[in-house]
C-alpha cells in the first residue's frame, strides 16, 4: 500500500512538473501549436462545410503538385467524408482526363474520368515531379496528415494517451503552411529553398503555395491563409482517416456493451455463486 502511495505521489508528482515545461513548449516559435480541431478527441467528428473548403483549397491549389494515389472520385460521396452527393462527385470525376486502355488497336486513350477512378497524379512519374520542382519531390496527400507528427515531450505522450488526442500531423500540417516568414538577420538561406519556421532545419524547397485571398470560398468563410490551411489540413486528415467517424461512434458503442455486459456477468455470478460456502 505505502509502495503504491509512492508510486502513484511520484507520477502526479512528474506531471506537475512537466506542465510548465510543455507549456514553455508551446510558446516556442519553432515548435507548432496544438489547435483545435472538430474531430480530435474520442468523440470528435468532421466538419463537412470545412471538408468542402478544404477539398477546394486542395484541388486549386496543392494538386497541381501533390498527388494522392489512395483517394478515389468515389470517396467524395461517403458517408463521413464532405457531404458530396453521387451526382456531384460525378460531376468533379468528369472534369477530368484520365489515361486508360489499351483500345482495340491497342493505344491507351483518354476519356473523362468516373467515380471508380483514382485522383489523378499531377506528373506521369516521379522524375518528372522532381524535374518540376527543382529536384525535391512533392510528398503524396494520402497519408500525409498520418505520416507527420509535431513533437509533444514529457508529459504530452503520456497524457495523450487519456485524451485520445491525435491530431498531431494536422497541426505540423497547418504550421508548416503558415510558417513562411522572412528569415532572422544573419541566416543564410540556400538557393532554391525557402525559410520556414516551423520545418525540421528552417529550409524548405517548397515555396509558399497560398496566400490571402488566393482562393475563393462560396460559403461566406473569409479567404484568409489561417482558414486556408486549417481547411486543407482537416481535409488532409479525412483522406488519411475517411472512416474515422464510423470508428470513433463504433467504438463508443462497443464500450457501452463491455460495460453493460461486464454488469450482467457480476451480478449473474452473485445470483449462481450467492448460496454456495466459500
Amino acid at each position: 500500500m505505502i509502495k503504491r502511495s509512492i508510486l502513484f505521489g511520484a507520477v502526479a508528482a512528474a506531471l506537475l512538473l512537466g506542465a510548465p515545461a510543455r507549456a514553455a513548449e508551446g510558446g516556442h516559435d519553432d515548435l507548432p501549436h496544438r489547435e483545435s480541431w472538430s474531430f480530435a478527441g474520442p468523440f470528435g467528428s468532421f466538419d463537412q462545410g470545412q471538408l468542402q473548403r478544404g477539398f477546394k483549397v486542395f484541388r486549386e491549389v496543392c494538386a497541381s503538385c501533390h498527388s494522392a494515389n489512395f483517394f478515389y472520385f468515389r470517396n467524395l460521396s461517403q458517408p463521413g467524408g464532405p457531404g458530396f452527393s453521387e451526382a456531384q462527385a460525378k460531376a468533379v470525376a468528369s472534369e477530368y482526363q484520365i489515361t486508360d486502355g489499351p483500345n482495340d488497336q491497342g493505344e491507351m486513350f483518354q476519356r473523362p474520368g468516373r467515380l471508380s477512378d483514382q485522383w489523378p497524379a499531377p506528373f506521369p512519374n516521379d522524375q518528372a515531379a522532381r524535374v518540376a520542382n527543382g529536384g525535391a519531390l512533392p510528398p503524396d496527400f494520402s497519408v500525409l496528415a498520418k505520416a507527420r507528427a509535431s513533437h509533444v515531450g514529457f508529459p504530452g505522450f503520456i497524457l495523450d494517451a487519456f485524451t485520445q488526442y491525435q491530431e498531431g500531423g494536422v497541426d505540423y500540417i497547418h504550421a508548416l503552411l503558415t510558417g513562411y516568414v522572412d528569415p532572422p538577420e544573419g541566416t543564410k538561406v540556400q538557393p532554391g529553398l525557402h525559410y520556414n519556421k516551423y520545418f525540421p532545419g528552417h529550409q524548405i524547397a517548397m515555396p509558399k503555395p497560398i496566400s490571402d485571398g488566393q482562393v475563393e470560398y462560396t460559403d461566406g468563410t473569409p479567404a484568409t491563409l489561417d482558414n486556408y490551411s486549417r481547411d486543407v489540413s482537416a481535409f488532409m486528415m479525412w483522406m488519411a482517416e475517411p472512416h474515422l467517424d464510423a470508428r470513433k461512434r463504433i467504438g463508443f458503442q462497443v464500450m457501452i456493451f463491455l460495460f453493460v455486459f461486464a454488469g450482467l456477468l457480476y451480478f449473474t455470478k452473485k445470483k449462481v455463486w450467492k448460496d454456495v460456502a466459500h
